[in-house]
């Protein structure tokens, strides 16, 4: 097959992915058939990283996210054992809605990427879900403003910080911030925007100088892929989801599942509603 017409062929699906709806894109993740990052994807509904944790540290856990709602803005909690969450979409399974989940043991170094969650689940399990960064790039994109790596389909880059979190019992550790970068003019408009998204990480947390906050090379991301950095841009960071995985290697529990970095939730919700209050759990659907 010539390349042209493969290059034709995945972006042709690509497209078909982008056009499902939230609830149909699920399906498609629990049936295998979309394993991608999900920036760009869910029709405009509101994306969430994802930690799930042993009931014992649940208390703990929210707490952490109520001393964090920067980068742990909690837009919905499961029962223990319970892989649904009705106010984040009926028919939503923890257990196999999201493209790519990381499982870390205390037990074990690093951690184990798995398709679902078949395996693993346990009754005592309670899942949180976080609002993510993706929700406000829609606005962002309805704007004019270019996203490279939205238009691109690649992994928006996101690295360890030297600032620190509050900490709430075992749960601790550094900030990580994704990077977006803009010209000047567009980067004030993309602050303006994303302050309202207050369930998606609201406003940046740092702009300009990336060694002010201990990065030492923008081109060297910890998660997601390289940037493209045009000339005279200027990066802006904003509070990241996946602090929270820093934080559970922190406190190394006895077992812990994340989402792969971009890897993420896709909700029934607006992402358009996530310029709801900061930190608040999602209300329950009516």
């Amino acid at each position: 097959m010539p390349a042209s017409v493969a290059l034709d062929r995945t972006v042709s699906e690509q497209d078909a992915f982008r056009g499902l709806s939230p609830a149909d894109l699920r399906v498609s993740i629990r049936q295998g058939r979309f394993r991608g990052p999900t920036a760009g994807y869910g029709q405009g509904c509101l994306q969430g990283n994802l930690a799930i944790l042993p009931a014992e540290l649940a208390g703990d856990f929210l707490r952490f996210c109520t001393l964090n709602p920067k980068p742990c803005p909690l837009i919905g909690m499961s029962e223990p054992g319970n892989p649904g969450i009705p106010s984040l979409g009926r028919d939503l399974d923890i257990r196999t809605d999201v493209s790519g989940y990381r499982v870390f043991r205390a037990d074990q170094e690093g951690y184990t990427p798995v398709p679902d969650l078949a395996e693993v689940w346990r009754e005592d399990l309670v899942a949180f879900v976080l609002g993510c960064s993706f929700s406000f790039e829609a606005a962002i994109v309805r704007a004019g403003i270019p996203l490279p790596h939205f238009e691109g389909g690649k992994n928006v880059p996101m690295y360890i910080t030297n600032l620190q979190t509050a900490p709430s019992g075992p749960f601790g550790g550094p900030l990580v911030v994704s990077m977006r970068s803009f010209h000047p003019s567009d980067a004030i408009q993309a602050v303006l925007l994303s302050d309202r998204y207050r369930l998606a990480h609201g406003a940046p947390v740092h702009i300009g100088d990336p060694a002010g906050i201990g990065i030492a090379d923008l081109m060297k991301p910890d998660f997601g892929d390289v940037p493209e950095l045009a000339p005279g841009a200027i990066p802006v960071f904003w509070a990241c989801g996946v602090t929270p995985q820093m934080a559970i290697r922190q406190a190394r529990p006895e077992i812990a599942i994340t989402h792969e970095p971009g890897h993420m939730l896709v909700t029934d919700l607006s992402a358009d509603a996530a310029e709801f209050t900061l930190g608040g759990v999602w209300p329950a659907s009516k």
